[in-house]
């Protein structure tokens, strides 16, 4: 009886270790405290637009890809956003004196769409880590302030382009309607 228990234990504090023996991938469970200072202070810089952002999933890759495109879209927001927003208020008092209730109800609901080009936009610094069996990426997006002043000067340029294109085929259709007017004119007198 004492082998079949000193057998027991054994393979109790086997299997003990065996689970507590850390995943496969050498990554840790997330703490609070792997939680990389970037993330939780994203950097200020006059030359840059910075966005951390988390996300997970049971590919290590998509992890990255999902954080990447929040962090992108982050910047994208700080670039370019237009919000479309709705409030609705509603309060109404029944009864009277002491047994009056207040009723009241607020409704927000907010619509953000972000459409712009982030050529030059990068993954700065990424942190992978396991977090109840799925993947955890912490990234952070870079975006040099530059590249966004260029993009709105070269979008400057091109409408100005552009209209100079239109106001030049303008005054060339102006030119033909006058030139028209004249050889109408001309065949006119020579009848």
């Amino acid at each position: 009886m004492k082998n079949i228990q000193a057998i027991l234990f054994s393979l109790f504090i086997l299997s003990f270790f065996v689970g507590c023996g850390g995943s496969k991938t050498g990554l840790a469970d997330v703490s609070e405290g792997d939680t990389p200072d970037w993330f939780l202070n994203t950097p200020q810089d006059p030359n840059y637009l910075f966005a951390a952002r988390s996300s997970t999933s049971q590919d290590m890759q998509f992890a990255i890809d999902k954080a990447a495109t929040d962090g992108r879209a982050e910047i994208g927001r700080q670039v370019e956003t237009k919000v479309q927003a709705l409030q609705k208020k509603f309060d109404e008092e029944t009864g009277m004196g002491k047994d009056a209730q207040l009723l009241q109800m607020f409704t927000s609901a907010s619509k953000t769409v972000v459409s712009t080009s982030l050529s030059g936009s990068r993954i700065a610094k990424q942190k992978i880590a396991k977090e109840s069996g799925v993947f955890r990426a912490y990234v952070l997006i870079e975006y040099p302030v530059g590249a966004t002043n260029a993009a709105l000067v070269d979008q400057i340029k091109k409408n100005e382009q552009m209209y100079t294109r239109f106001r030049a085929s303008q005054t060339f259709d102006e030119l033909q309607k006058e030139a028209d007017k004249y050889d109408e004119f001309k065949k006119g007198e020579g009848k």
